[in-house]
């Protein structure tokens, strides 16, 4: 047994001692790293380890951090409904728009990718102004008003389907349909661009051996040929669907308010913010952090495995 921990102590030592004879190799490289490294390590890393520590305390920012251990969490799972729900709506709410988005920003690149350059220039413009423009849902407020004077209550209300307005806003009942459709309809950001520079960058001589091949129409060379080789942008706008989609609170609570009518379009993100900006428990608001980081990690875990078949 000892002789084993000798091997093992030894087996590492060397590993430690070949590593840092590569670090020395390359290190210009790691100097050119390093300040990212640090900024990463201190605006990423060291916030998410904090918050992961405060999520065992009670800590409302006036007293110390005490020492609660696992109460928050069985708190936040058995005796907070409200959590329950949001979670409910943050789930139901990523499983329709995540996936949608994704694959809206994939079409949509592709069809543009088309095009010519002039014309693919301003679609591309177009379609990505929605997700940059700060004060669009106050056009969806007009749309959508709870009165006579909203378009649609006015259409329907000129054309005899409704006889009295709808309650678009505050109704539990279209308020989460709303608010995705409004979230889709922004959703042409940063995975649309980077899949139209994706499509920008695959070299065209693979569509000729394709063809070569025996491909035959442009749905088998996507199948075969784009999306493979867009792997790494794919992988890209997967986390960030996800992450856009799990941590959705800034689209919704312009659109219906904070808190929702019955907390129908109440996520998780939306109850981090009541609990850490306005209740100031920040111990609880850090278990809720946590566990809504545990859950994106897990779907993008799934998501790149699904990915990485594209390679077989």
């Amino acid at each position: 047994m000892g002789v084993m921990s000798t091997a093992v102590k030894m087996d590492l030592k060397t590993r430690l001692s070949l590593k840092w004879e590569e670090v020395k190799a390359n290190k210009v490289s790691y100097l050119f790293l390093a300040p990212y490294a640090i900024f990463f390590l201190i605006f990423t890393v060291l916030p998410v380890l904090i918050a992961i520590g405060l999520s065992f305390t009670h800590y409302n920012m006036l007293e110390r951090p005490k020492w609660v251990g696992w109460q928050n969490y069985l708190r936040l799972f058995l005796a907070d409904d409200v959590f329950l729900i949001a979670v409910k709506n943050t789930f139901i709410f990523a499983a329709i728009t995540g996936p949608l988005s994704y694959f809206l920003c994939l079409i949509f690149a592709w069809m543009i990718n088309e095009l010519q350059p002039r014309i693919r220039a301003f679609l591309t413009l177009l379609f990505y102004a929605p997700s940059i423009s700060g004060n669009l849902y106050l056009m969806w407020t007009i749309i959508f008003s709870p009165d006579s004077y909203g378009y649609v209550n006015g259409f329907l209300l000129y054309w005899g389907i409704i006889d009295q307005p709808i309650q678009f806003l505050t109704d539990p009942r279209w308020m989460m349909p709303l608010v995705m459709v409004v979230v889709l309809w922004m959703s042409l950001g940063t995975s649309f661009l980077v899949f139209i520079a994706g499509l920008q960058g695959i070299d065209e001589t693979w569509y000729e051996a394709g063809a070569v091949d025996g491909i035959q129409n442009r749905f088998q060379e996507l199948i075969y040929i784009t999306l493979p080789a867009m792997r790494p942008q794919l992988m890209f706008g997967a986390i960030m669907s996800i992450t856009g989609s799990f941590a959705a609170a800034g689209q919704i609570i312009p659109l219906v308010g904070f808190p929702s009518t019955d907390y129908a379009a109440h996520t998780v993100v939306a109850h981090l913010l009541d609990y850490g900006n306005i209740r100031f428990e920040m111990g609880y608001a850090s278990s809720i952090a946590v566990v809504l980081f545990i859950s994106m990690i897990a779907a993008q875990q799934i998501v790149q495995r699904l990915l990485s078949k594209l390679d077989d």
